[in-house]
């Protein structure tokens, strides 16, 4: 790979890490996807179109990776974890397309035509896609969530969110301790977290504190998602940047839901 084109790829690695990571569920397993694709490119560099630009080109090199080994899951030999499974049953049941199509659309941002040329589909394929992954959105399973926010509009809008997905808040919290406290009387099936709280206090500590007692699929909302897309330390599977689109709320808890082992699958 030329250093011409790795200079032109640097900037969206963070973000195609973070899109790899809500499509497989995992930090691991993304991140995993993600060196596979750049290992391609330094093997061929052919490989790479840069007619619709390097971020277009990128996403695409990677659904055409994923696409070739998401065919058959791997066979679950007693060393895959509980969500790992839990994930591969689901997509049997499941249009892997629909779920990648929403993400391209509403976590990274693409316009569905700019969508439709990643993934190889015409936008009128694109918007059944999404229509597809907004039905998948609505079956999900009803749980309740705990929403960790200091801004008053923000929370309101996101509690009209979940509550508009079928799903219950427990509380908003505007303080890791109240957060922690909540979470320990009211046990939640998803959390989402504010980064920077009323008190000063942090959103990553309550989430810390939480998942030292118990496991719970948890959305990060952030203003700079950049701090906490470094590749120096562990980093959220799920993040969303604001200012937010609901939309992108909604992919997001579909998305942490789809990994969540708590909850049912339909048959």
């Amino acid at each position: 790979m030329s250093g011409s084109l790795s200079q032109e790829i640097a900037p969206h690695l963070p973000y195609l890490r973070r899109y790899a990571r809500a499509l497989a569920g995992t930090q691991t397993s993304g991140d995993a996807y993600v060196r596979a694709c750049l290992q391609t490119l330094v093997a061929d560099s052919s490989a790479f179109d840069m007619t619709h630009g390097a971020k277009i080109g990128l996403y695409h090199l990677f659904h055409v990776l994923w696409n070739a080994t998401m065919i058959a899951p791997p066979a679950q030999d007693g060393t895959v974890s509980i969500f790992e499974q839990t994930a591969q049953q689901r997509l049997a049941n499941m249009t892997p397309e629909s779920r990648q199509t929403l993400l391209l659309t509403t976590l990274e941002g693409f316009r569905p035509a700019e969508a439709a040329r990643i993934i190889g589909k015409t936008e009128e394929e694109v918007a059944r896609l999404i229509d597809e992954a907004i039905a998948e959105i609505d079956r999900q399973t009803a749980t309740q969530v705990l929403i960790i926010e200091d801004e008053p509009l923000i929370s309101m809008d996101l509690a009209d969110i979940v509550t508009g997905l079928g799903h219950s808040v427990t509380t908003v919290a505007r303080t890791a301790e109240e957060a922690v406290k909540s979470a320990r009387n009211e046990r939640p099936g998803l959390v989402l977290a504010d980064i920077q709280l009323a008190d000063g206090s942090s959103g990553i500590d309550a989430v810390k504190d939480i998942l030292e007692e118990f496991q719970v699929p948890v959305i990060f909302i952030t203003s700079f998602p950049e701090r906490l897309l470094t590749g120096e330390r562990p980093e959220p599977t799920f993040l969303i940047t604001k200012p937010f689109d609901p939309n992108t709320v909604k992919a997001g808890i579909s998305q942490a839901l789809f990994f969540n082992s708590t909850a049912s699958i339909a048959a």
